[in-house]
């Protein structure tokens, strides 16, 4: 995400995330019956999936593939205006588009509710994606399972 101004402002970008985080409140809080949440939550998140640029619209379609498929249990969430999935309400997994947030690369990033804490201490929480290769998405997939296990 652009870092804040010189003058410690938000940035443009960061200002624009905070506003689709509060949409997202307000509208989960509209929300009453949990399988119409379900739905609507999936239909927020593949149509922002759908909206994204080339690229990143083909990354967050595979990370949501794996997601679904080795995780069925979480749940689609959108997450600062971007695809997300959740446990009990808390994103664990989600995918930040570096073209929509003007940024180099996208994020596949990891929240404190994820299960990979190592024992040195010393773990990421957030990789850069460009053009994953075969091997990189079997990674994905091994996190999205270590991320998720209790």
């Amino acid at each position: 995400m652009a870092s804040a101004d010189n003058d410690g402002a938000f940035s443009e970008q960061e200002r624009l995330s905070i506003r689709e985080r509060a949409k997202e409140l307000k509208t989960e809080a509209k929300r009453s019956k949990a399988a119409d949440k379900a739905a609507a939550d999936l239909k927020d998140q593949l149509t922002k999936i759908a909206s994204m640029p080339d690229g990143d619209r083909q990354m967050a379609e595979r990370l949501h593939e794996i997601v679904t498929r080795v995780a069925p249990e979480l749940s689609p969430k959108l997450y600062y205006g971007q695809p997300g999935y959740s446990r009990d309400g808390k994103v664990l997994v989600f995918f930040r588009s570096g073209q929509m947030d003007k940024e180099r690369y996208s994020t596949l990033g990891f929240s404190q509710q994820a299960q990979l804490d190592s024992a040195d201490g010393f773990w990421p929480s957030a990789y850069a994606l460009t053009e994953p290769t075969a091997t990189a998405w079997k990674q994905v997939e091994e996190l999205v399972k270590a991320a998720t296990t209790n």
